[in-house]
Parts: structure tokens; C-alpha cells; sequence
């Protein structure tokens, strides 16, 4: 998608040194745009974790090139194997609910196991790196393909009238790689003609909705408006929202939804009003081992200076940080809800849409 009208991925070889990985500092969205090298296994690690890159599917994608960042400095002290192994459990535990981290460092594992020489392992490893890179890209676009027939269907309805979409949190090209998963019916849409408005959460407490989704939305021209959190019940109520859509960090055999909190009350309200409430994700979000989600989904606990603070850039254009709450309150910052399945109307996924429920999953996802 577009940054200043120039065409960019979320992250990258860089052009000049394959050795070294860029990617775009969402931290420093929207104020400013940045980007930051990652030279070894460390600094995947450090992007993952403080949020520099972040979305499930970036995530599994940075911490595949992770793998390959770590191989470039293997010393040969150890087997390729054992430093391969112990690299990966390291890169996996940057965070813990997002499941497409831990499924493509997996694959770049198996892909690399029977590997002893590291200019091969090395040469391999961004070979299946950058193919992962790809697989996403085209999997968000062909998410964005089967959603944009939802959205279009909508309009005709409404003959033309524009289509209200309400989503959460940001599942947009930031991130993924390209398209995103939420955004890439909209942007489908937007880029069919067919007149669209998007109602985006702010999404306490990192307001990644009002400083990412907002700022991506804003930089293709889409028709948007932030809202408050807890707005969307509120114009459910009265209209005014015809369709949610939402992105997963990861979801079960069983179609429960692990996202970003907030995405709970959403759904709840949506049910209430008989307004449609789709999920939107690639199939390397998909946990298969997992049934019950409320149950056994790991839901991350970070850090309380994401609650108690709040980050904006003053009349002057200085970046400042500010604390909103008294000195001393305590914090729960849980950073996931889990939507049970009986509240999803359904999954879009690359290889199409199902129902939330283990039998219409497995008919698209048989291998």
C-alpha cells in the first residue's frame, strides 16, 4: 500500500546489504515515518517484543527472517541444529499470543533441519523467508478478493448508499505485509468504486486504530472516522454501522477468535443488533491444536506505562508522553479478548469464507 503516495511493504531485505532487514517503525506512527534496521536474531527479537513491527501475520513474517538473521552469525560452535533450534525457541518466545510466530518459525526449521553447511542453511533460509513474505501478500489479497463480495452485496442493497464498516484495533497492511486482513475488503472495495466509510476504533490502550488504521486509511483516501471505543454499540443501535470486520491474532479449530481487547464487546453488541460480524485472517493464523479458546489461549499481560500513559505530539510538534491517571493507581492491561465462536458470522479467509465451527474450518483447511 501507499505512504506518500510511494509503494511500500512493511518489511524488507535491504537493497544494499541482504544482510540486513528493514522494516517500519510503527511505534513512531503517525507522527512521523521511520524505519529501522534488524542485523541478527537480537533485534527481531527486540522488534517483535516492543512493538516496532506488529500484527500477526508481520510478526510470523519477522520472526522467519529472524531465523535467517541468526544463521548469518552461526559460529559452528554447536551442530547447525541445535543452534537452529535453540534460535527458534529463543525468537518464539518475543509474544506469546499471536500464533503465526511460533507456525513460521517452525516451518523455517523444518525446511532447514537436515541442513549441516550454514552457506546453504544461510542461502535457504532467506529463500523461505521472502516466499513466506510473498505467501502473505497474496493471501491478504485474496482475503480481500472473498470479503469485498460481502461488501459489495451490501451496497447493492443499499443501492449505492455508502457501506459502514466498523473495525478494531488495525489488521491493515501495517499489519501484515500488504492489503492486511480487515482493511483488504475495504480496500477491495474502495478501489472497485463501490463508496465505502470505515468507523475505526481508537482501541485502548495503544490506540492502534486511531494512529494506524486511521493513518493507513487516510494515506489511500479511504472515508473514515475515529471513534471512541465504546461508540460502536452506540451507532449499532441507531443504524449506522452495516458490517463489522475484524482481524485475529488467533483462532481455533473451533472458530474462536483471539484479537485485540475490546473485540469481545463489539461482537456482543453487534449480536444484539443482527448486524453481521466477520473475521478476517490467513490461514497461518489458525491454531489447529486448539478447541477451546477462552480456555487455552495464552492472552499477553504488558505493561502498565501503556494504560497510565498516553503518547501525542504537542502544539509545537514535539513527541510527548503524559500520564492520565493518579500516581500509584494500579493496572490490568490485558492486551487480548477471546470472541467464542457462537458470536462470528463468519471466517474470510484466503481460500474463502466458512462458518465458525470445526466442520466448515476443516472443508477449506483439509491438510
Amino acid at each position: 500500500m501507499k505512504v506518500n503516495d510511494r509503494h511500500y511493504h512493511t518489511i524488507w531485505v535491504n537493497e544494499n546489504d541482504t544482510t540486513t532487514i528493514d522494516v517500519i517503525d510503527q511505534r513512531r506512527l503517525p507522527f512521523s515515518f521511520e524505519t529501522i534496521q534488524l542485523k541478527n536474531e537480537t533485534d527481531a527479537f527486540e522488534a517483535i517484543r516492543n512493538m516496532t513491527v506488529r500484527g500477526a501475520p508481520l510478526i510470523g513474517v519477522t520472526g522467519a527472517y529472524g531465523i535467517y538473521l541468526a544463521l548469518l552469525h552461526f559460529d559452528e560452535k554447536i551442530s547447525l541444529r541445535e543452534y537452529l533450534n535453540e534460535k527458534a525457541a529463543f525468537l518464539k518466545t518475543a509474544r506469546p499470543t499471536a500464533v503465526n510466530l511460533a507456525i513460521l518459525i517452525d516451518e523455517m526449521v523444518d525446511a532447514l533441519s537436515d541442513i549441516t553447511d550454514k552457506g546453504m542453511a544461510v542461502n535457504l533460509a532467506l529463500q523461505k523467508a521472502n516466499e513466506f513474505k510473498n505467501r502473505e501478500i497474496s493471501w491478504s489479497e485474496q482475503i480481500g478478493e472473498y470479503g469485498c463480495e460481502l461488501i459489495e452485496e451490501i451496497s447493492k442493497k443499499k443501492n449505492g448508499a455508502p457501506v459502514n464498516i466498523l473495525t478494531h484495533c488495525n489488521a491493515g497492511w501495517l499489519a501484515c505485509i500488504d492489503w492486511g486482513t480487515a482493511t483488504a475488503p475495504i480496500y477491495k472495495a474502495f478501489l472497485k468504486g463501490i463508496p465505502v466509510h470505515v468507523w475505526v476504533d481508537e482501541t485502548r490502550p495503544r490506540n492502534q486504530g486511531a494512529r494506524l488504521t486511521a493513518w493507513e486509511l487516510g494515506q489511500e483516501g479511504v472515508p473514515h472516522t475515529v471513534i471512541p471505543d465504546n461508540t460502536g454499540g452506540h451507532l449499532m443501535q441507531h443504524g449506522m454501522v452495516d458490517i463489522c470486520i475484524v482481524g485475529s491474532d488467533r483462532t481455533t479449530a473451533t472458530g474462536d477468535v483471539a484479537n485485540k481487547i475490546g473485540t469481545y464487546l463489539k461482537a456482543l453488541a453487534a449480536k444484539d443488533n443482527q448486524i453481521p460480524f466477520y473475521v478476517a485472517l490467513p490461514s497461518s493464523t489458525f491454531d489447529f491444536n486448539l478447541s477451546d479458546g477462552i480456555q487455552k489461549i495464552p492472552i499477553e499481560q504488558r505493561d502498565a506505562a501503556e494504560v497510565n500513559q498516553m503518547e501525542g505530539i504537542s502544539p509545537e510538534g514535539e513527541i510527548q508522553t503524559v500520564r492520565i491517571m493518579p500516581e500509584g493507581s494500579p493496572v490490568a492491561n490485558y492486551g487480548f479478548d477471546v470472541t467464542p465462536a457462537r458470536l462470528v458470522t463468519g471466517l474470510i479467509t484466503e481460500r474463502g469464507i466458512c462458518k465458525p465451527n470445526r466442520e466448515s474450518i476443516s472443508s477449506l483447511f483439509q491438510k
